[in-house]
């Protein structure tokens, strides 16, 4: 299993560190040489920042609600092996990746460089098809799905609803809460899922949810239903 995170707009301010090393970073064979442009894109003080954790350094309500830290030593284990961050600079993280502190956003574009979405997707595409996953969970926020689209009969998308006299209204912020959440609760389980019904079997047992089958080539969705 596979779980796909956005990174947050909330970054924590690293202070101590030694500047970043691209060598020591994931999947530096595929996505090193796009991390060059972009880190040059942005100026010399951002390589020579401090550096500590992607998991540390980002602090948005999805992280939060992981809460890393505070997870036990196989836990922490399985996030840091399932778990794959998409990066407007980095391209694709680990959680024990050491980044700094930065300001860029997959929306946006770098001189000469142009839009950082389409800039990605080829390296990210080569690096991630090579990981051999029987299921990708994808709690991606929208401007960052684009980047790499993974087979979606063995893909599943987290959608946040609340429920009321039997309408149901999509949540938009806070929905990074519950997929913060539901990826908390995924890697405290000693047994993956490897299939989208097994996936719905596992999170209902913390949350009332509904898989939605596909349509044409499109991906499954888990529908999480949260109280208002």
């Amino acid at each position: 299993m596979l779980i796909l995170l956005p990174p947050s707009e909330g970054k924590n301010s690293v202070q101590k560190g030694k500047p970043v090393s691209l060598n020591a970073l994931s999947f530096g064979k595929d996505l090193n040489a796009t991390r060059k442009k972009t880190l040059a894109a942005l100026g010399t003080k951002i390589s020579k920042s401090p550096c500590a954790k992607a998991v540390e350094v980002y602090s948005g309500v999805l992280y939060k609600a992981l809460d890393y830290e505070n997870l036990n030593a196989a836990s922490k284990k399985r996030a840091e092996k399932n778990i794959i961050i998409i990066s407007a600079l980095f391209g694709a993280l680990r959680l024990n990746d050491l980044i700094p502190t930065y300001k860029l956003d997959m929306a946006k574009s770098l001189p000469k460089l142009g839009p950082l979405n389409s800039l990605w997707k080829p390296v990210v595409t080569k690096a991630l098809d090579s990981l051999k996953a029987d299921l990708i969970v994808d709690c991606r926020s929208s401007t960052y799905q684009g980047v790499w689209t993974s087979e979606p009969n063995k893909t599943v998308g987290i959608r946040v609803f609340t429920e009321k006299s039997g309408k149901r209204t999509v949540v938009t912020h806070m929905s990074k809460k519950t997929r913060g959440d539901v990826t908390r609760f995924l890697v405290t389980q000693t047994k993956s899922p490897k299939t989208a019904q097994e996936l719905q079997k596992l999170v209902s047992k913390a949350f009332k949810c509904e898989l939605v089958k596909p349509e044409q080539k499109k991906s499954w969705f888990l529908d999480v239903i949260v109280k208002s």
